[in-house]
């Protein structure tokens, strides 16, 4: 479901007590907001409750104020709230190495509007995609990779990271291992994308590979990173039916496809503040 331009995203979560649902309903009722989308989850196992709500404000609607008061009320729940504007747009940075399917998808999906964000940078280990980035204006960061120092490289990721202020990190097929210092850094805002395929082919040409053993099923993976680079908390996933007819081209071609859509959709997961992060698993409302 799509965002309304006028509406607010209040999201919460907190330890599984009674009440919980009404600490935040209420109030919003009392401050005569209108709720146009509500959705809540209470986790049984790990004991946690989150909750998102879309709602458009009432005339005379002090921000600060509103604040002020969703903080007192849920104190006593342990509530840990998130507010965000109408039209808020987030910062965010994408990495890549020589693939263009999820740049250029991203980047589309960007001017078109369809992902409320604004890249602010593209940072890269290799110069193939500089004219992709140039022609949507976008400022990119050619930093290569030396193998004898890349904590240098990373350093100088890092660097621009900050300074650029992103919000989120995307790795849109950059295919460099990060250091465990930079995935610690990054540790829940940078999302990664990656080929689904049973068996787990490693190496060069896992579409080829995949080919030779005749998988029934090409898919991908998009999740935030942490120190286990490929394992961390899965956001979507896309899958797709083949058969004996699909080439190793063909599997490469609808591996591209997926990684598109399901990276896409993550990420406006995310900017719609739709992820709550549950230990090393995802909630997403």
């Amino acid at each position: 479901m799509s965002r309304t331009p006028d509406s607010w995203i209040l999201t919460a979560d907190c330890p599984s007590v009674l009440g919980t649902v009404d600490a935040v309903t209420r109030y919003l009722f009392e401050q005569g907001c209108y709720v146009t989308e509500h959705h809540s989850f209470d986790d049984r196992l790990s004991g946690r409750f989150f909750i998102r709500v879309e709602f458009r404000q009432p005339e005379g609607f002090d921000e600060q104020r509103f604040r002020d008061g969703l903080i007192a009320r849920g104190d006593g729940f342990g509530m840990v709230f998130e507010l965000t504007p109408p039209n808020y747009r987030s910062k965010v940075v994408i990495m890549v190495s020589k693939a263009d399917h999820c740049l250029n998808d991203l980047l589309y999906r960007q001017r078109i509007g369809q992902l409320p964000m604004d890249v602010v940078a593209v940072i890269s280990n290799h110069p193939d995609l500089e004219p992709l980035a140039r022609w949507h204006d976008i400022p990119y960061h050619h930093l290569p990779l030396d193998p004898q120092d890349k904590v240098g490289q990373e350093r100088k990721v890092w660097e621009l990271i900050q300074a650029s202020g992103a919000e989120l990190v995307i790795l849109a097929r950059y295919m460099q291992v990060l250091s465990p210092e930079l995935c610690r850094k990054l540790d829940g805002w940078a999302i990664n994308i990656h080929h689904s395929l049973l068996p787990g082919f490693k190496g060069a040409k896992p579409y080829h590979q995949a080919y030779q053993k005749g998988v029934k099923l090409v898919g991908a993976t998009a999740h935030y990173i942490n120190n286990d680079l490929d394992e961390g908390p899965i956001i979507a996933q896309g899958v797709e039916s083949v058969d004996h007819s699909h080439y190793p081209e063909d599997l490469i071609a609808k591996g591209r496809d997926i990684e598109c859509l399901t990276l896409a959709k993550a990420i406006g997961f995310h900017i719609e503040r739709r992820v709550f992060l549950n230990a090393n698993r995802t909630v997403v409302l």
